[in-house]
C-alpha cells in the first residue's frame, strides 16, 4: 500500500511538471513559413491571399511573438495591406524576392505593400522587393496628361511606431521605394535602394509627420531625392548613408499646403553624396500656404563627389509662376564645412600654424560658426610649406610670406619689419618715409551735438554732395 502511495505521489508531481512546462511562455516565436502555408515561389501565382491569411493569424496569435518567414525563392504578389494592432511583436523575415506586376494598372492602391497601426514591427532578411518600375517610368506624365495611371510606391508605414528594419534591398520601385507617414520612434539601418538615376520620383525614403527617425549604414541610389523630409518631421538622425545616384537629402517642399506643421531636429552626419545633382536640399514654396519654421539642422563630415550643388536653399521654390511671395522661416541652420565652399579656410589651415586650433577657440572676434566649426572637426594638420607649393616664387619672397602667414598677431611680422626685409629692401628707403611730427587728433570730433544739431550737420552735407537739391533763395 506505502509502495502505491508513493507512486501515485511521483506520478502526480510528474503530471504537474510537465503541465507548468508546457503552459509556461517561451520566448521563441512561432514561425509561419509563407510556404508550408500555400504560397508558391513560381513568379506568376498571386500570393496575396495567402500573405495576408498568414498576417491575420499571425497577428492575432496569442502566448507568444510570431515571425513571418519569406524563404529564397520569387513570390509574386499584387498588392498587400498588413493591419494592426497585433497582440504580440511581429517580424516579418524576408529572405526571398518579392516581385511586384511589371503593369502598374494591376496594383490597386497607392502603395504596392502597405503596414498600418502596428507597434514593435521588425522587417529583416536578405531579400528584394522588386517593384518592376521599367514598364512604369514612361508613364510617369502626369503634370502633363490628367489620365495618367496612379503608380505605386513599393513600401509604405502609417501609424506604425517602435518598429524597425533591417538589411532589406528595395529594387526599381516604381515611384517611391519605402513611404513613412505618422511614424514615431523607428530605426531602419543597412537597407539597399536601388533604381536608375533617370527614374523620374523614386524618392528612397519619404517621411511626413514623423518623429525620433533613424536611418544609419544604407546605400541610396534612385532617381529622386535619397532622403526627402517633409512636414511635421521632427528629431531625425542620419549616418553612414551614401547616396548618388539621385537629388540629395532634401528638405520640403514645404509651405504648400495650410496643414503643414515644423521640421526642426535634424542631424545629418558622415555622408557621402557621389554623382547627385544636389547634395543638402532645403525646397520652400514662395507662396507659403501655412506659416511654418524650419528649424534646427546640422550637417557634418559631408563629402561630396561630382556634385551638381552641394547646398542648395531654395526659398522660393515656384514651379508654376507667378507665386505670391510668403516665405517659410528658415533659422539655426548649419550646413557642412564643403571644400569648395570653404576653399578660403583651406588654403589658411594648409599654410598657417600649427595652432590653428587653439587660436580659434580663444579668439571670439572669429564668430562665423561655419568655419569654427569646420575648423574644430579636423585632425592636427602640419604646416605645408609654401616653397613646394610654390617652387617658381623667388626665396626671398617666400620667407616674407611665411612670415606675414602667421595667424597669431603676437608672433606676425611688423609693418616696419616686413619693409626692412631683404625682399623689400631694395624698393624701400626709410628716410622716404613720411614722419608725423604733430601727432593728429581729433578733438574736432569730440564736440557735443545734440538731435537737431546732428541732423543739420548732416542735411548740409547732404545738399554739398547734391548742390542740385539746394533750396531756392527767395
Amino acid at each position: 500500500m506505502t509502495c502505491i502511495t508513493s507512486t501515485f505521489k511521483a506520478l502526480c508531481l510528474s503530471f504537474l511538471f510537465v503541465t507548468a512546462v508546457a503552459s509556461r511562455p517561451t520566448n521563441r516565436p512561432k514561425v509561419f513559413n509563407v510556404q508550408r502555408y500555400g504560397a508558391k515561389a513560381d513568379g506568376k501565382t498571386d500570393n496575396a491571399k495567402a500573405f495576408t491569411s498568414i498576417w491575420n493569424s499571425a497577428c492575432t496569435r496569442k502566448g507568444g511573438n510570431s515571425k513571418i518567414y519569406v524563404p529564397k525563392g520569387t513570390f509574386y504578389l499584387s498588392g498587400l495591406e498588413f493591419v494592426g494592432p497585433c497582440v504580440n511583436q511581429i517580424e516579418f523575415v524576408n529572405d526571398g524576392t518579392l516581385l511586384a506586376p511589371a503593369n502598374p494598372r494591376d496594383i490597386k492602391q497607392d502603395i504596392w505593400i502597405k503596414f498600418r497601426y502596428i507597434n514593435n514591427l521588425i522587417i529583416s532578411g536578405a531579400g528584394t522587393l522588386d517593384g518592376q518600375g521599367k514598364e512604369s517610368w514612361p508613364l510617369n506624365d502626369c503634370h502633363k496628361n490628367p489620365n495618367c495611371p496612379k503608380l505605386a510606391m513599393t513600401m509604405g508605414f502609417a501609424f506604425v511606431n517602435n518598429s524597425r528594419i533591417n538589411g532589406i534591398t528595395s529594387l526599381n520601385s516604381k515611384m517611391g521605394h519605402f513611404n513613412f507617414f505618422y511614424v514615431h520612434h523607428f530605426n531602419i539601418t543597412n537597407v539597399t535602394i536601388t533604381a536608375p538615376g533617370d527614374s523620374p520620383n523614386t524618392d528612397g525614403l519619404k517621411f511626413g509627420f514623423c518623429s525620433n527617425i533613424n536611418i544609419s549604414n544604407t546605400h541610396i541610389g534612385t532617381g529622386d531625392d535619397c532622403i526627402a523630409i517633409l512636414s511635421g518631421t521632427t528629431n531625425m538622425d542620419i549616418s553612414n548613408v551614401t547616396c548618388g545616384p539621385g537629388h540629395g537629402i532634401s528638405v520640403g517642399s514645404l509651405g504648400k499646403n495650410k496643414e503643414e506643421k515644423d521640421v526642426n531636429g535634424l542631424t545629418v552626419r558622415d555622408i557621402v553624396f557621389n554623382g547627385t545633382s544636389d547634395g543638402i536640399r532645403i525646397k520652400t514654396w514662395e507662396s507659403s500656404a501655412s506659416k511654418i519654421l524650419v528649424s534646427n539642422f546640422v550637417y557634418e563630415n559631408i563629402q561630396m563627389i561630382n556634385v551638381g550643388n552641394p547646398i542648395n536653399i531654395d526659398q522660393k521654390y515656384c514651379p508654376h509662376p507667378p507665386c505670391e511671395k510668403k516665405i517659410v522661416a528658415i533659422r539655426d541652420i548649419i550646413p557642412p564645412p564643403l571644400r569648395t565652399v570653404f576653399n578660403d579656410v583651406y588654403i589658411a589651415y594648409e599654410l598657417m600654424d600649427t595652432d590653428l586650433h587653439q587660436i580659434m577657440r580663444s579668439n571670439q572676434g572669429l564668430s562665423e560658426e561655419h568655419c569654427q566649426r569646420y575648423i574644430r572637426q579636423l585632425p592636427p594638420y602640419p604646416r605645408q610649406s609654401i616653397t613646394d607649393k610654390f617652387p617658381n616664387v623667388y626665396p626671398l619672397a617666400i620667407d616674407l610670406i611665411e612670415k606675414m602667414l602667421t595667424f597669431d598677431p603676437r608672433r606676425r611680422v611688423t609693418v616696419l619689419d616686413a619693409l626692412a626685409h631683404p625682399y623689400l629692401n631694395s624698393l624701400h628707403a626709410i628716410s622716404d618715409e613720411p614722419e608725423c611730427t604733430i601727432p593728429f587728433n581729433f578733438d574736432f570730433e569730440q564736440h557735443a551735438l545734440s538731435e537737431e544739431q546732428m541732423k543739420e550737420l548732416i542735411y548740409r552735407e547732404a545738399l554739398a554732395f547734391n548742390p542740385e537739391y539746394q533750396p531756392a533763395i527767395a
